[in-house]
């Protein structure tokens, strides 16, 4: 009975095994039946959960990188560049003992005195601060950097400090845009910035200027490089890349002249040293194409250093709009002489006029009894353009400003142009406006309004591009050619009002005798303009005033047209005639005898010196080439290469000027003994350092010695006295 119930048992557990062994095999077959159609499912289908395996893969083994366009050139009319593609250099240091070379050598700063020392040189930091940063209180910490003193390093000083072999420093290369002329119709070329500061692969666009209003043009479009790589982000060898190239950015070339330009920035800078307006405009436009060969503006920047953009950052030839004072009466003038309406002959009474409520006053309250109209002009009497604006009568006036499109933008390639407007409701308003207050203009407008006078009725659309070049083929894709936009006068008109301007500078009771250039036939107006007040009405007092002259060389048949404004001269030492005469009439004289203008000067060219390109010129050879024409060298840093020069290149000086030449080195103090003050000017724009000038002269004294490295500690003072 024991056995029968033993061998049922064994039967029993034989057929559970069995039952158990045939669910576990059906199990796993249907557990690899679900999983083999899984699989087959995802590699038909390439998706796990919603996700693109075959997308995160490549991602995982394929790395994307931007090709940056190159961005183009901004040049003068001659080619020679004013902006350029540059790269910057931010230095760090690791000083983590972790870090290895790829072949197990120490990839750290070791000897952190001896690399403080040697960074000391180049950069302006002293041996301590540099200790500072190579020893932080985070113990930890991998890498360092050298505050805003290791940043934006030039690939000079980058090469230099690299040359130094320093285990452990680093460099990261950023875009960057090289202005290679320093102060050089900054606010008109504008500048840039990068659009991620710490991104070796960030653009850099137009925030002013030129740099703005091309910015796409300038831009080109990026491309793009694909590369292999492995799971710790190595690139495989021999992979394939797959590449779109980038397309550069096309060059710009400027009407700007740069030996003009450059001579209108030393003459802007000399005048604001010494006079301290709060603002200073100079123009200079040849006035058969309307192209502007020279613009410059005070207070201005560097656009290297970035000294003095917190208070320039705006354009003000056409971003600023202000009551044009008498150079209007060039309009005035013009007008009623086309209408019909001007009889020279006809006598007036001067001094003053009531207009409506109000009394117009002539500079000369007293005036000068009863004269002819034709004196009016000369003598800037404010009461003959009344006179003249009445008889016009209101309407015609009006007509005439529109013709010469007073309150419309001009539409020159430069961004944030201002209209300007008339404000002509009431009479004594209509009035003022024909001596240039109660109507607002922008400096460029008003040069296109002269061009008519000009160019015998013709008037031209003021121009600041002169062509626009594919940068790899080399190909135009665009030119600017002279636009007349309009002809609001006739040419028997024109001819009369630039007879009438050169009366302003020959006759004796005219205004701008001082402006009377030597072997020049230069023919001008003068202007003083009030500047409105907050609180209503006008400014009081000698300086508060907008003093201008527009100037046109020769008078008879103008290939120039200077016209220069100066507001709130703080230092007023002089009169306002006088200062700006100590731009204009030099800078005439440089037009005509330098410039494009066919008009000769007996002044023969061979005083002068041809100042040759000294660029990339080691220092010795530079210097020697620089005795050998009996010029001077000033050299600035430790370097042995020339990075810059000024004056620039076909620059023409008088023998013994000294030519300012900065090293690739560290830039470092000269001795400025015996250097006169437009050699400081010079040191100051080549190296974007604040420079105060105390006395006339030649230096004697400097605050800071021969030799030191020059940082941004504080301004240097430099005491001038006569010999």
């Amino acid at each position: 009975m024991r056995r029968i119930i033993k061998k049922a048992l064994s039967n029993k557990e034989t057929r559970n095994h069995y039952i158990v062994g045939i669910i576990i095999v059906l199990v796993t077959a249907l557990f690899f039946i679900a999983l083999t159609v899984r699989f087959t499912s995802i590699a038909i289908s390439k998706q796990y959960n919603g996700v693109n395996l075959a997308q995160r893969t490549k991602m995982k083994y394929e790395h994307s990188a931007t090709v940056n366009a190159h961005r183009g050139e901004i040049l003068d009319t001659n080619g020679e560049m004013i902006a350029g593609d540059s790269s910057i250099y931010n230095i760090y240091a690791v000083i983590s003992h972790s870090a290895k070379t790829e072949d197990g050598k120490p990839d750290y700063v070791k000897n952190k005195s001896k690399v403080a020392k040697i960074l000391s040189k180049y950069l302006p930091i002293s041996k301590k601060q540099a200790l500072e940063y190579l020893n932080p209180k985070n113990k930890k910490q991998y890498q360092v950097e050298f505050g805003q003193s290791g940043r934006g390093l030039s690939i000079e000083m980058k090469n230099k400090i690299a040359s130094k072999n320093l285990p452990g420093i680093k460099f990261v290369e950023l875009p960057s845009r090289s202005y290679p002329n320093g102060v050089f119709a900054t606010n008109l070329v504008g500048i840039t910035q990068a659009n991620n500061a710490n991104d070796v692969n960030s653009n850099i666009s137009g925030v002013m200027g030129i740099e703005k209003y091309f910015n796409k043009m300038l831009s080109g479009t990026n491309g793009k490089k694909i590369t292999k790589q492995d799971s710790n982000g190595n690139e495989l060898p021999n992979s394939q890349i797959v590449e779109k190239n980038a397309i550069d950015g096309n060059n710009i070339y400027l009407t700007l002249n740069s030996r003009i330009q450059q001579y209108a920035e030393i003459l802007a800078q000399n005048v604001q040293d010494k006079y301290s307006p709060k603002n200073l405009q100079v123009i200079v436009m040849n006035s058969k194409t309307g192209q502007i060969e020279a613009a410059t503006q005070r207070p201005t920047f560097n656009p290297t250093t970035g000294k003095g953009l917190t208070d320039s950052w705006r354009d003000t030839l056409v971003e600023d709009q202000y009551e044009p004072g008498s150079v209007m009466k060039i309009l005035t003038l013009s007008a009623a002489i086309d209408s019909g309406n001007y009889d020279p002959n006809e006598l007036y009474q001067s001094g003053s006029v009531e207009v409506g409520s109000r009394t117009i006053n002539d500079w000369n309250d007293a005036g000068w009894g009863s004269i002819p109209i034709s004196e009016a002009f000369p003598r800037s009497s404010n009461v003959g353009m009344v006179h003249l604006e009445e008889k016009m009568g209101a309407d015609t006036w009006m007509k005439y400003m529109k013709r010469f499109k007073i309150g419309e933008k001009t539409g020159i390639q430069l961004p944030g142009e201002v209209s300007g407007g008339i404000s002509f409701e009431h009479a004594s308003d209509q009035a003022m406006t024909s001596f240039g207050q109660s109507v607002n203009v922008n400096a460029i407008q008003m040069l296109q309004a002269f061009s008519a006078v000009a160019n015998n009725g013709k008037m031209i659309k003021p121009q600041i591009i002169k062509k626009v070049v594919n940068d790899t083929t080399g190909k135009t894709e665009k030119t600017y050619k002279a636009e007349t936009v309009g002809e609001p006068i006739s040419s028997d008109t024109a001819k009369k009002v630039k007879k009438a301007m050169r009366q302003v500078v020959t006759k004796k009771y005219g205004t701008g005798q001082v402006y009377n250039v030597p072997d020049v036939k230069v023919g001008v107006k003068t202007g003083t303009a009030q500047i409105a007040s907050e609180n209503g009405g006008y400014l009081t007092g000698t300086n508060n005033y907008i003093f201008s002259v527009a100037g046109m060389i020769p008078y008879d048949d103008p290939n120039y047209i200077v016209y220069i404004t100066m507001k709130q001269p703080q230092e007023m030492t002089e009169s306002p005639e006088k200062i700006l005469s100590e731009i204009f009439n030099p800078l005439v004289t440089r037009l005509v005898n330098q410039g494009s203008s066919p008009t000769k000067s007996n002044i023969p060219g061979s005083q002068y010196v041809n100042i040759p390109s000294l660029l990339n010129s080691t220092t010795d050879k530079a210097t020697k080439k620089i005795e050998s024409m009996d010029l001077q060298a000033g050299i600035i840093g430790t370097g042995d290469k020339i990075v810059q020069q000024l004056p620039a290149s076909g620059e023409k000086v008088m023998p013994g000027q000294r030519i300012v030449l900065l090293t690739n080195g560290a830039m470092t103090m000269p001795d400025l003994s015996g250097w006169s003050k437009n050699d400081v000017l010079k040191f100051a724009e080549v190296t974007g350092k604040h420079v105060t000038t105390k006395g006339d002269g030649y230096v004697v004294s400097q605050s800071l010695k021969a030799g030191h490295v020059l940082n941004d500690s504080g301004k240097i003072i430099v005491t001038l006295k006569n010999k």
